[in-house]
């Protein structure tokens, strides 16, 4: 089984690591303390054997089998099923990386299933073993933990947002033509960020209209108060980002459209150039056609031909080569093409 830890907690410390489920379940009634078993990617089976040791509503067992669940808070009897959306940013790909987090506490339990490398559940577990008088307060004092540690590793993963959303703004007006497919790649990890920051805080307001029917202890009301103090800043910063970057989306297009209405002007005005120099070429094409054809028929061999023997023959030819070209040149100068 894919157990990362198993252990039995008495009074704030820990008591017992029972070496299988059915030992822990026998130990946590013996002890009266309450067990916290942590699970790393589990297969079906698995999570089918801790469900039916533990009672586990079948359908919050469905969600923890199905996966790919929303962030979420729900309640079954005295059992309450938390999925979270913990992640952590990649300085090296700059990407965001996320993944899901599964929670049934229960009166005397505490069953954390992880399907990703984040949350640090390690680190959680050293923090509270290293405070027995909050471990004393129950699994509600893990709850508010891992809380805690999912909202702390956010707060890299907004620096890391902040920081690309900097760089595209700066890239905005460059000639890059990377700008489009990383706003949308970045656009895209912001509305997965968001989906998973805003649950939160109705989730913590939810736990907080419970305080009295269920008898929280004051401290630790206190202490997920902290952590809503932390969730609020980070979903408006989220909000802002998604903002931003359709506006920067926005500008890039204006600057591409821009650009792209340089380039026909350019091609317009080229293609005109062209025209006009085809109509030069064109021109002085037909002014020579003229006296060449005039040319072309006086040079043919024969004997009967009009002024062939007429002593102003040659020059009659001549002028009328001359005449035709000045003529079509006036034309072609009047109508500015040449």
């Amino acid at each position: 089984m894919a157990l990362i830890d198993n252990a039995i907690y008495v009074d704030g410390k820990r008591a017992l690591v029972p070496d299988s489920l059915e030992d822990t379940f026998e130990a946590m009634r013996e002890t009266g303390g309450f067990a916290w078993i942590g699970l790393y990617r589990p297969t079906t089976s698995e999570i089918e054997a801790v469900a039916a040791e533990f009672g586990l509503h079948h359908l919050a067992v469905a969600d923890a089998l199905n996966g790919h669940q929303r962030a979420k808070l729900e309640r079954y009897g005295d059992c309450l099923f938390v999925v979270l959306r913990p992640a952590r940013y990649l300085d090296e790909e700059e990407e965001v990386e996320f993944g899901e987090l599964h929670m049934f506490v229960g009166p005397d339990y505490v069953i954390t299933i992880r399907h990703a490398e984040s949350p640090n559940l390690a680190a959680v577990r050293r923090r509270l073993e290293a405070a027995p008088e909050l471990l004393t307060l129950g699994p509600e004092a893990v709850l508010y933990a891992v809380l805690d540690q999912v909202v702390d590793e956010y707060v890299p993963v907004v620096a890391g947002l902040e920081n690309d959303i900097d760089e595209i703004e700066d890239e905005l007006f460059s000639d890059s033509i990377d700008v489009s497919r990383r706003i949308f790649g970045l656009s895209r990890e912001v509305i997965e960020f968001q989906r998973g920051t805003a649950p939160l805080r109705a989730m913590i307001e939810s736990l907080q209209a419970g305080f009295d029917k269920y008898s929280v202890d004051l401290e630790l009301q206190r202490h997920l108060r902290d952590v809503l103090d932390h969730v609020i800043p980070i979903g408006d910063r989220v909000a802002s980002y998604r903002q931003l970057l359709q506006d920067a989306l926005t500008v890039h297009l204006t600057v591409v459209g821009q650009r792209q209405n340089e380039e026909m002007r350019h091609l317009s005005e080229t293609s005109i150039a062209q025209s006009e120099e085809v109509k030069k070429i064109s021109s002085w094409a037909a002014i020579l056609f003229a006296p060449t054809l005039i040319a072309s028929v006086y040079g043919m061999n024969f004997d009967v031909m009009p002024e062939l023997h007429w002593a102003g023959g040659y020059p009659f030819a001549v002028g009328l080569m001359v005449a035709m070209g000045v003529g079509l040149y006036l034309i072609f100068k009047k109508r500015n093409w040449l």
